[in-house]
């Protein structure tokens, strides 16, 4: 594995000085478009997933901290969180980076915390934007096919308000399935003054609006995902003292059987080499996973088995599949937003 003192390993000099406001990368406006890190190859079925000679492309830059990607077929875009600067951004195809929503997580008139805006973003079988919200501290549904403005799906767990609602994923009935992990709070994980709810939870929400309380047994619970089958969550913690994926069996009635720990990347935790901790995640259909994590995203079989790693050398928020055909995967890594090419 190559060393690099930048994350780039092809980057015009001009857009190594980030601007304040995003850089926004077009289709006719940079060719080649910049390339972020390295695509490291650790068993020969990764190249059934990601085709030999693929790039990490830049999109967008000057972002603060993007997370939470989705991307939207009635649009034709990727639309993602920059959780500080509480915006919601669309990219898309020759049209580059616009904003789509602002405020998209806080809407107080005070300073709440550095991290107040919208974050984990999916999408619900009725084509509603559901938004994890830092600020406001809840889950919310907005519609992209008329006014209406959004709703509040829970703000609470039996009159307490959450910590932050981090990033959700929804089955085929509409249940939805989060984590509540106290990033967002204004003192963050230290905060005593501001949480309501002592423990960082994994819930459940029903399109009745029921909540339950999945597990609350993770210390700082993070990505969620389903398997394909929807027979298996799949649960990021993000803790340096125990950096790992859990896999929960699902009964039918949406309740959790014990975990077992699918990767512990612990040894990798902790600032040094690789950046960051395991974060959001994404499910391919054929179930393996899509894991952002210390050094960029770890590309997992169903049993846990690493196949490779798109390394990008800083801190990565989360991913997901897009394009027309889903041909590639969408990467939110700190400042950037960048994309892949999958193999069809």
């Amino acid at each position: 594995m190559q060393t690099h003192s930048s994350p780039f390993t092809a980057f015009a000099l001009g857009l190594l000085l980030l601007p304040a406001a995003p850089y926004s990368a077009k289709a006719d406006d940079v060719t080649p478009r910049p390339v972020l890190g390295e695509i490291i190859r650790l068993d020969p079925g990764f190249n059934a997933l990601v085709p030999p000679g693929a790039k990490m492309e830049v999109l967008a830059a000057g972002l603060d901290w993007s997370e939470g990607p989705v991307w939207s077929a009635a649009l034709g875009a990727v639309l993602f969180s920059d959780v500080p600067q509480n915006t919601v951004f669309q990219w898309k195809e020759g049209e580059g980076l616009t904003t789509f929503l602002k405020p998209s997580g806080y809407t107080g008139t005070n300073t709440y915390s550095r991290e107040s805006g919208s974050n984990g973003l999916t999408f619900d079988p009725a084509g509603r934007l559901i938004s994890c919200e830092h600020g406001d501290r809840r889950l919310s549904a907005l519609s992209l096919s008329g006014g209406g403005g959004k709703r509040t799906l829970t703000d609470n767990f039996e009159g307490k308000r959450y910590n932050s609602p981090n990033d959700a994923c929804v089955d085929r009935a509409g249940n939805i399935y989060f984590t509540d992990p106290p990033y967002g709070l204004p003192k963050g994980p230290a905060d005593v003054e501001t949480r309501e709810i002592p423990w960082n939870g994994v819930y459940r929400l029903t399109p009745e609006g029921k909540v339950t309380l999945l597990t609350k047994e993770l210390k700082f619970p993070n990505g969620v995902a389903l398997s394909p089958d929807e027979k298996t969550l799949y649960v990021a913690q993000s803790d340096v003292t125990a950096a790992l994926w859990m896999a929960y069996p699902l009964h039918p009635d949406g309740t959790l059987a014990p975990g077992r720990i699918l990767a512990d990347v612990t040894a990798m935790a902790g600032g040094g080499k690789y950046k960051g901790l395991p974060d959001g995640l994404k499910v391919d259909p054929k179930g393996n996973l899509w894991a952002t994590g210390p050094g960029g995203v770890h590309v997992m079989s169903p049993e846990g088995k690493l196949l490779g790693r798109l390394e990008t050398f800083v801190p990565t928020g989360n991913c997901c599949f897009g394009g027309p055909h889903q041909e590639y995967l969408y990467i939110c890594a700190d400042a950037w937003l960048c994309r892949v090419k999958l193999v069809p």
